[in-house]
Parts: C-alpha cells; structure tokens; sequence
C-alpha cells in the first residue's frame, strides 16, 4: 500500500474551519445591508459603543448590590503540603529535602515552604526536613525513628 506523503504542500484545512467574515453595511442585496446587522436606534446601534463590565442599564450592578463581606490577608503564607503516607516512597534512613521532593515531582511549586502534614502512617525511620510539621506528623516521624528538623527561612 502506498503511504501519502505528508508535507507542507499537502496540509489543508480541517473541513467547515474557513469562513468568509460577513460583509456588512454593503447593500440591500447581501442581506447586511442598511442597518448592517445593528437594528434600529438606540445606544447599540451607535459606533463607539461600549458598556462597562458588569453594567445593568442604569440599574444598580449585582456587585455592588451584594453585601461585602470578609478579608483577605495580603501577608498570607501558603505552603506545599506532603503527607506521612507519600513519604513511604523514600527507602529507610533517606534525608528527605524539598529539593529531593521537587526533583521526584511530589511537589510542584515550594510556595511560601513545605509542611508535613500526619495523614497515613510511616513504619521506617527518616530523616525529615521541612519548613513546618503538623503535631501528628512529628510525632508518628519519631516514633518510627526518625527525625523531624525544622529548616528555618
């Protein structure tokens, strides 16, 4: 069987994606004339119209409408989290570093540091270092004979 040759002379268009934009405003004749599509008056019909995000049509916006509630927090630290039961991956007396975490692809983005956090169970003794641990997580680190350190900023 002969195999088409593909190559840059040989692409063509996925079938229904080309279309001709409408003329309008070019006469009765194409359909979009007179009018060109806009309807009859008022302030859409117009050239330079735009309405802001969120504009009702004088009414009062949804947005400002609703009650303000809350605050955020501009000095908020966010943090990578890894679970006991992902740190069973590493074989017995590993060092586990963020760096060696980041590399393995367990974690993406280091954000403001990493916090081991005690969900699952750990049964080898490692050496953890993070920039925070939940009180669960240390304790099951250590019971199984490891270490938890803190690596401070």
């Amino acid at each position: 069987m002969g195999e088409k040759e593909i190559g840059l002379h040989s692409l063509t268009a996925p079938p229904g994606s080309r279309k001709k934009p409408k003329r309008v405003g070019r006469g009765q004749g194409s359909g979009h004339g007179k009018t060109a599509g806009r309807g009859h008056k008022g302030q859409k019909s117009r050239s330079g119209h735009s309405f802001p995000l969120g504009f009702e049509g004088g009414q009062m916006p949804l947005y400002r409408r609703v009650p303000k509630r809350g605050f955020t927090n501009p000095f908020r630290k966010e943090y990578a989290i890894i679970n006991l039961q992902q740190l069973m991956a590493f074989p017995k007396g590993t060092e586990v570093t963020p760096e060696l975490l980041k590399s393995k692809g367990m974690i993406k983005d280091m954000k403001s540091g990493l916090k081991v956090l005690g969900k699952g169970e750990i049964d080898r003794p490692l050496t953890v270092m993070a920039h925070k641990f939940s009180q669960s997580a240390r304790q099951k680190i250590e019971k199984a004979g490891g270490k938890a350190e803190v690596i401070e900023r």
